[in-house]
């Protein structure tokens, strides 16, 4: 599926395609809470990145997020996904990681297409919720505290909706 994405003020448009374009899993760790905003959670599908065109990429600002250690919260190293925004609006794009070079995860709220509705949503690194956050307990849904060993791609296969072209 093609796939067209564009922050809120226009400056930056981009398009890619995705073999798994359900967004399903709902991510409330601190970094996509405190970057995508929203209703405490970012939500992400994939696409392959070498389709990714950009229009607008000078409007185009990475961050990588601090992550602190579980074990000595006071020590922090630099995370190796690299978020994508908008430098003129703050709309958050995608996501890229150099340990999935052959991926980005763009943000769910910055996709223009119309995407399927999933059949269940994954709520993860619920540990990371904020207090004030109310998670759904819907009876299709699954939560889990940290990362799931499912990933993306495995979700959409095992769901039969992994698209092949």
């Amino acid at each position: 599926m093609d796939i067209r994405g564009s922050c809120h003020c226009g400056a930056v448009q981009f398009a890619a395609h995705t073999h798994t374009p359900h967004p399903y899993m709902w991510c409330y760790c601190s970094i996509c809470r405190k970057t995508a905003g929203g209703g405490g959670y970012a939500i992400n599908i994939m696409a392959d990145a070498d389709t990714l065109r950009v229009d607008g990429m000078q409007h185009v600002s990475p961050y990588q997020a601090c992550i602190s250690d579980p074990d000595d919260p006071a020590s922090t190293t630099l995370s190796p996904a690299v978020r994508h925004f908008c430098s003129v609006c703050g709309s958050a794009l995608w996501i890229a990681d150099p340990r999935w070079p052959e991926w980005i995860y763009p943000f769910a709220s910055a996709i223009d297409t119309a995407l399927p509705v999933p059949p269940e949503h994954t709520r993860i690194m619920l540990e990371f919720a904020a207090p004030w956050c109310e998670i759904p307990q819907n009876p299709n849904d699954k939560h889990f505290a940290g990362y799931p060993d499912v990933a993306i791609i495995d979700w959409h296969k095992q769901h039969g909706l992994y698209e092949e072209s």
